[in-house]
């Protein structure tokens, strides 16, 4: 038996489901039974009536999916396949600045890209995909905290600049490594292309855009672009979903200064065997705290439920 028809064995007799992002290798991708975004993985976490959720991301979204799915087995191919952006972030030092500063009485808008822990000390959820939707919700007399990426909220700021928001100094080093003289480099050598930016990148990164948007809206705009090329300021791994999904157009990963992508090692650690042997073995499993659980659930239901309306 293949590695792959040993993982849909263990899918069958599991009552499992493969949720994977879309930063996951393609090999994965291939099995999975959702690819998506963060919104779109959380929705479907919360909606599926599987016993078991394989879910090939970064540590956060399983978290993430045992914060909606408290009654299943959630597993992670790799335990250590972490975040810099939610390590950017860690609870106790944003529990330590609130304290300092409660009589700003925040209203804290976090990025999922965080921990368990760090949704609980929150009000509500966010995604690339919604966080401007999600901010236009929060009465305006109210000071935002947005934690922990400071790309993703001034974006944020360029659309509504007279919003009263705090941005934590956190980052991506995936997206940071992206800079302007490289995608101009990238756009010179194909100048018929789109240029596709995650807001995670940089304010001068994502001035070269043609469109700043999370990667599910990427691959509806492809689709609807009459351009053939686009070049995608992201993690390179989106082009297979792209190639896939809008066939007969030709996709760019965009260079660093030093290299031909920028890639997350942490999404990597997911291997197919390590995706067999987590559904074989139900290990290693994300565990929480009922009590922290519950608290990070809801600013993580607001979040879906205004993504709904």
């Amino acid at each position: 038996m293949s590695l792959a028809q040993e993982i849909l064995e263990l899918k069958r007799s599991q009552r499992a489901v493969v949720l994977a992002h879309n930063y996951q290798s393609p090999e994965i991708q291939d099995l999975a039974d959702y690819v998506g975004d963060s919104l779109g993985l959380s929705q479907q976490a919360a909606a599926t009536d599987a016993e078991v959720i394989a879910f090939c991301g970064v540590h956060f979204m399983g978290e993430t999916a045992k914060i909606l799915c408290p009654q299943k087995i959630v597993v992670l191919p790799d335990a250590a396949a972490g975040c810099s952006l939610s390590d950017s972030c860690p609870a106790d030092k944003l529990a330590a600045y609130l304290d300092e500063h409660r009589e700003r009485n925040f209203y804290v808008v976090a990025y999922i890209n965080c921990s368990a822990a760090v949704k609980a000390l929150c009000d509500v959820i966010c995604t690339s995909g919604n966080a401007q939707r999600i901010v236009s919700r929060i009465p305006r007399d109210r000071e935002i905290l947005f934690i922990p990426d400071r790309n993703l909220g001034s974006w944020i700021l360029e659309s509504d600049p007279t919003r009263l928001m705090t941005l934590w100094p956190g980052g991506c080093h995936v997206h940071e490594r992206f800079t302007p003289a490289a995608i101009q480099r990238a756009a010179a050598q194909h100048p018929a292309t789109k240029i596709l930016v995650h807001p995670e990148c940089d304010a001068a990164v994502r001035a070269l855009g043609d469109i700043v948007c999370s990667t599910e809206k990427m691959i509806a705009y492809c689709r609807d672009s009459e351009a053939k090329e686009f070049i995608l300021v992201t993690e390179p791994a989106m082009l297979h979903r792209m190639r896939s999904e809008v066939p007969g157009k030709t996709f760019f990963a965009a260079p660093t200064d030093d290299a031909p992508c920028s890639e997350c090692e942490y999404m990597k650690y997911n291997t197919l065997e390590k995706l067999r042997d987590c559904l074989r073995d139900l290990s290693p499993q994300i565990t929480l705290t009922e009590d922290l659980r519950a608290r990070a659930e809801t600013p993580v239901r607001r979040m879906l439920e205004w993504s709904q309306l």
